[in-house]
C-alpha cells in the first residue's frame, strides 16, 4: 500500500493518514486488513459513525484510506464502500479580532513557534504550509512567499514587511538551511533535522490561547480564518483573497462574507428598531 500512495504521487501527510486509517481498522479486528470481510468492513464504519461518532472530516479521512487500501492495493472495490457517506456538518470558524490575535501570539513564549504563527496568520497559511516553509520559499525582491499547497499545488502569497522583518530576525539566530523553521530551534538538539512539527506547534498555542485570557477557542487554523476575514472588512475582492489561501470553489472563500464587521453591521440598525418595543 506504501508503494502504491508513492506511485500516485501522494503527500507524505496524505500518506501517514491512510495508513493510520488502515492500521485502525486491522487493530479492531485484530487480523490483516486482507483478511477483513464486506460485512466486517460494513460493521467497522457503523461502528465509527453510530458507536463512535466521529466527526465528518475523522470519518471521510477513514473512508479515502480504507477505500485506497481495498480497492487500489488489495483489488477488491467493494459495493459497501459505495454506500458510506460522511455527515454534513455546517459550521461557522473560529474568528478571532486582530486584537485577540495579538494577544495570544503574544503569550507563546519560544521565538520558533511565535514566529511561525505569526506567519502563519499573516500569510493566511494552513498549518502544514507553514511549518514547511524553508528559506528559499522568501522572495523578498518582489515582497511573496512561496508557499508547497495542499495537493502539491504551489502558489504564492503576499509578504508585508513585517513579516519579512520578523523573519529575518529569527533567521539570524538559527542561520540553518533548508528550514525556516527548523527542529533545533525547538529541542536544542543539533543531531535532529527537519522542521518543527505540526502538533508541538498545536501544543504551544493552545497554552498561549489559555494564557491570553481569549474566552474564544481557536486552533491554528482560526488563525487563516481570521486573516481571511480582517483581508474582507479591509476591502480586500473575494477573488484574490480565494487565490491566496489556493481555494479551487469560490464557496469555500464565500463563507467569511458572514463573518465581517459590515455584514454585522448593516443588521444592527434594522435590529434595533425589530426589538426597539419588546
Amino acid at each position: 500500500m506504501i508503494e502504491d500512495l508513492q506511485l500516485k504521487g501522494y503527500s507524505h501527510q496524505t500518506q501517514k493518514r491512510y495508513l493510520c486509517a488502515v492500521q485502525s481498522l486491522a487493530t479492531h479486528y485484530r487480523k490483516s486488513p486482507a483478511d477483513i470481510t464486506e460485512p466486517e468492513l460494513r460493521g467497522y464504519f457503523l461502528y465509527l459513525a453510530e458507536d463512535k461518532r466521529c466527526a465528518r472530516g475523522t470519518l471521510k479521512a477513514t473512508l479515502a484510506g480504507i477505500k485506497f487500501c481495498f480497492a487500489t492495493t488489495l483489488g477488491r472495490p467493494w459495493p459497501v464502500l459505495g454506500l458510506i457517506r460522511a455527515r454534513r456538518e455546517s459550521k461557522l470558524p473560529v474568528v478571532l479580532s486582530q486584537a485577540e490575535v495579538r494577544a495570544i501570539i503574544n503569550c507563546v513564549r519560544l521565538p520558533v513557534y511565535r514566529v511561525c504563527l505569526t506567519t502563519i496568520y499573516s500569510c493566511g497559511l494552513r498549518i502544514s504550509e507553514g511549518v514547511a516553509l524553508q528559506v528559499s520559499d522568501v522572495d523578498s525582491q518582489r515582497m511573496v512567499l512561496r508557499v508547497r499547497g495542499k495537493g502539491n499545488k504551489d502558489r504564492q502569497v503576499p509578504l508585508s514587511q513585517a513579516t519579512l522583518e520578523s523573519l529575518r530576525r529569527f533567521w539570524k539566530l538559527h542561520r540553518s538551511r533548508p528550514w525556516l523553521f527548523p527542529v533545533q530551534m525547538q529541542h536544542h538538539r543539533a543531531l535532529q533535522e527537519g522542521p518543527i512539527a505540526a502538533d508541538t506547534l498545536r501544543e504551544a498555542f493552545c497554552r498561549a490561547r489559555q494564557q491570553s485570557g481569549v474566552k474564544k477557542m481557536p486552533t491554528v487554523h482560526s488563525l487563516r480564518h481570521s486573516y481571511a476575514t480582517h483581508l474582507l472588512e479591509a476591502g480586500v475582492q473575494l477573488r484574490v483573497i480565494q487565490e491566496i489561501l489556493g481555494h479551487r470553489n469560490a464557496n469555500t472563500t464565500a463563507i467569511y462574507t458572514h463573518l465581517t464587521t459590515e455584514v454585522r453591521g448593516q443588521v444592527i440598525q434594522p435590529l434595533e428598531a425589530l426589538t426597539a418595543n419588546l
